[in-house]
């Protein structure tokens, strides 16, 4: 999974993508501090593969990852030019999902770009934007379409659907609030790879005290809320630089310290929760001595697909797989225990597979 994180200059973003990812972005109160978009590689918290990997005796314990994108803050005007943005905004065009950090609290030693905090309106000076940079995506798309329209069914059928979208992002909307005639259509769209047509997480970057209640309290958070319920959007509170300070932090002195804050969780981890629902999201457990490690996969998967996700072969040679739910293994301390017990399932091509599964695929090539 990749994750392109947005938003205007001194929200926050930067130091966000420091914590999550330890990679060590260049973070100061100015815009356009960071300048090479930076891409960092975090590996998905997951206590099932550790307590997995110790009942087997793994050699190694593979976490499934997420890949971080941090481009440079965002300005009106980014998409002609305007700031350091738009040459940045091709970077984010291959993610699975935009995380769109909004400031959302008060702090008189930290400049906002437009003078006062309007977090609403900062959600709308970046979609602006996206939007604009589309729109030069699609002028060129549907240049390069009319001229072979007319030799070119494929590109006739494709003519008036980028007319539709460009029409549609003229009068400020964003491509995936547009209805679609048919299945064939959705799948044209998907493949244009426009930045508004990607789902969006809302981060809203809080202050350490408006952490604990998740931003009950904090009336901005109320209109990110509102604003993400409209545009069906998932929001996730956070205070970044709480984030820093964890990041710093080994596992047992993160637990303490989210304890004291009255917190149950990360951001990371809520970020990681709200990314896998928005986008339909869950992970498969293997476990060996040699190896136990999850694997992402969309809802809905059936065995010889995500058996595909180890390797094509498993894939291809697909001839049953033998499941059993994570707990039931833990619970009963192995896989022969489990299988005594009944709990292990040998499933054929229509399972369908489901989070915390632990499998072992048998196949012939």
């Amino acid at each position: 999974m990749k994750l392109g994180i947005v938003g205007l200059p001194n929200v926050g973003k930067s130091t966000l993508f420091n914590s999550l990812t330890k990679a060590g972005a260049e973070s100061a109160n100015y815009p356009f501090c960071t300048i090479d978009p930076n891409i960092g590689v975090v590996a998905v918290p997951d206590e099932r593969l550790t307590k997995l990997g110790n009942m087997y005796q793994s050699k190694k314990v593979t976490p499934a990852v997420i890949e971080f994108v941090d481009i440079a803050g965002l300005v009106k005007g980014a998409s002609k030019g305007e700031g350091l943005g738009n040459q940045f905004l091709a970077n984010i065009r291959e993610v699975d999902a935009i995380v769109h950090v909004v400031r959302c609290f008060e702090d008189s030693n930290i400049v906002h770009v437009d003078g006062s905090i309007d977090p609403v309106r900062d959600i709308e000076t970046i979609n602006l934007e996206l939007i604009f940079s589309d729109l030069e995506i699609l002028e060129r798309r549907l240049a390069k379409t009319a001229k072979s329209a007319r030799m070119d069914k494929e590109a006739a059928k494709e003519l008036p659907i980028l007319e539709k979208i460009k029409a549609h992002l003229e009068n400020g909307k964003l491509a995936k609030s547009l209805q679609f005639d048919d299945e064939d259509e959705e799948t044209f769209v998907k493949s244009l790879n426009l930045l508004t047509y990607k789902p969006v997480i809302f981060a809203a970057n809080v202050s350490e005290d408006h952490l604990a209640d998740d931003g009950a309290s904090n009336p901005f958070v109320g209109k990110v809320r509102e604003y993400a319920k409209e545009y069906d959007c998932e929001v996730f509170v956070i205070c970044a630089q709480i984030e820093q300070e964890i990041a710093e932090l080994d596992d047992e002195e993160k637990a303490m310290f989210l304890e004291d804050l009255g917190l149950k969780e990360s951001g990371l981890e809520k970020l990681i929760k709200a990314s896998y629902k928005l986008l339909g999201l869950i992970s498969y457990l293997t476990a060996g001595e040699d190896e136990t490690r999850a694997w992402t996969i969309k809802v809905g998967t059936k065995a010889p697909q995500a058996a595909g996700k180890i390797h094509t072969d498993f894939e291809r040679g697909f001839i049953k797989a033998e499941v059993v739910n994570y707990q039931d293994l833990l619970d009963l301390g192995s896989l022969a225990a489990a299988k005594e017990k009944g709990l292990v399932g040998i499933e054929g091509k229509e399972y369908v597979v489901k989070d915390g599964d632990v499998i072992l695929f048998r196949f012939n090539v």
